[in-house]
């Protein structure tokens, strides 16, 4: 596997960071979760089936379990010793918190030149609010993010998903595997920073970039596309069905189906300028049209046309849905115990060394005693 040989130190609970250590265990690395007595609090969140959360499974699959109590002395040697034969240290505490505990980040240098220490957090490690706690929430407010989302009469939205913690921990996983291949040429290790609120400010490019040249802060457009038209969802007889139309070719396209081609003749819609002035409009007469025929009927046309088009389904759908399955997109991995569990599949696709599950997620220090005898050993020879 890509990452085999890659000894990684896991230190986070919750998301942002498991996330990271998820990814960087997928793809082959030795990841050794380091959990207090009573464990990573997530083990008790979620559905719990069969003694076992599987919100826990989902983001700690192909991990090691390891307890160790950092407060006290034998742990932290314990830790030390660990630290000496790990490539990655992730953690996802608030700054200073590991200094408190005996590992600044001098000390980490000293137990372990070539550690690259990854820290996953809510603000970065420099500025006002570093000792800020934060969460999901709180970094889509803060980010902006929220203030784009959501209808365009309506409120401030939070996503769905918690957002800022997954992208942390990807931007994480990405500067690891960064470090690493830098460490392959100088030799160093180095230090990762990921933040909640960065990530989803670096997600909001592409509306920052219209707003540092114009000065205009972007409002809320619900499914409407900030900057093309026609663009969203479409009333059909049974249901809607997305569309995205982003520029001239793949309008032409929608509205030839639609028999609505003659529209671009107009000069309220020959340009998306125009489209833009008059959108409501124009999606007005699209819906007159579309809620005409099924999901099924515009789905089948308008792809065939080459235009970009689905179905909003929910996760029943999704995970019913052939092109998922023909991605291996959902997973069912046996756990001695506690029965077969169902979780998403690998996003990321490597020809020749595929990400796998290669042990279930590990039961509350069901490694400590293998992995810890490895270091008294390691020790006395």
């Amino acid at each position: 596997m890509a990452l085999s040989g890659i000894r990684v130190i896991d230190l986070t609970r919750i998301l942002a960071g498991p996330f990271c250590t998820l990814m960087l265990a997928d793809m082959g690395a030795e990841v050794i979760k380091i959990e207090p007595p009573k464990g990573d609090p997530v083990r008790q969140q979620g559905i719990v089936k069969n003694g076992l959360s599987w919100y826990f499974a989902q983001f700690n699959r192909n991990k090691k379990s390891v307890v160790l109590d950092l407060y006290s002395e034998e742990g932290k040697k314990y830790l030390e010793l660990l630290l000496e034969t790990a490539d990655v240290l992730v953690e996802n505490y608030r700054p200073g918190v590991l200094a408190k505990m005996g590992f600044p980040r001098e000390r980490l240098q000293e137990i372990n030149p070539k550690l690259i220490h990854a820290s996953v957090n809510g603000y970065g490690s420099t500025g006002p609010y570093v000792d800020r706690p934060s969460f999901d929430f709180i970094a889509q407010a803060m980010s902006g993010f929220m203030s784009v989302n959501g209808a365009q009469d309506g409120e401030p939205m939070r996503a769905a998903p918690p957002m800022s913690d997954l992208i942390a921990g990807l931007y994480a996983a990405f500067g690891v595997v960064t470090a690493l291949q830098a460490r392959h040429r100088t030799g160093k290790g180095q230090i990762v920073e990921s933040s909640l609120t960065n990530g989803l400010i670096s997600m909001m490019a592409y509306l920052s970039a219209e707003y540092f040249a114009t000065g205009i802060i972007p409002s809320r457009t619900g499914n409407n596309h900030p900057i093309a038209s026609p663009y969203g969802l479409f009333r059909a007889s049974d249901g809607r069905v997305a569309v995205a139309p982003s520029n001239d070719v793949f309008v032409k396209r929608f509205l030839t189906v639609l028999d609505l081609d003659y529209l671009l003749d107009e000069d309220k819609f020959c340009t998306n300028d125009q489209r833009m002035k008059n959108r409501d409009e124009l999606l007005e007469i699209i819906n007159k049209v579309t809620e005409k025929q099924s999901v099924d009927h515009w789905i089948k046309v308008i792809n065939e046309a080459g235009c970009p088009c689905g179905r909003t389904m929910d996760l029943k759908e999704v995970f019913e849905d052939p092109q998922v399955l023909a991605q291996e997109m959902m997973l069912e991995v046996d756990h001695p115990g506690r029965g077969p569990v169902k979780m998403t599949g690998f996003p990321v696709k490597l020809s020749e060394t595929p990400a796998k599950v290669h042990r279930p997620t590990p039961e509350l220090g069901a490694d400590t005693s293998e992995v810890l005898g490895s270091l008294k050993f390691r020790e006395r020879n």
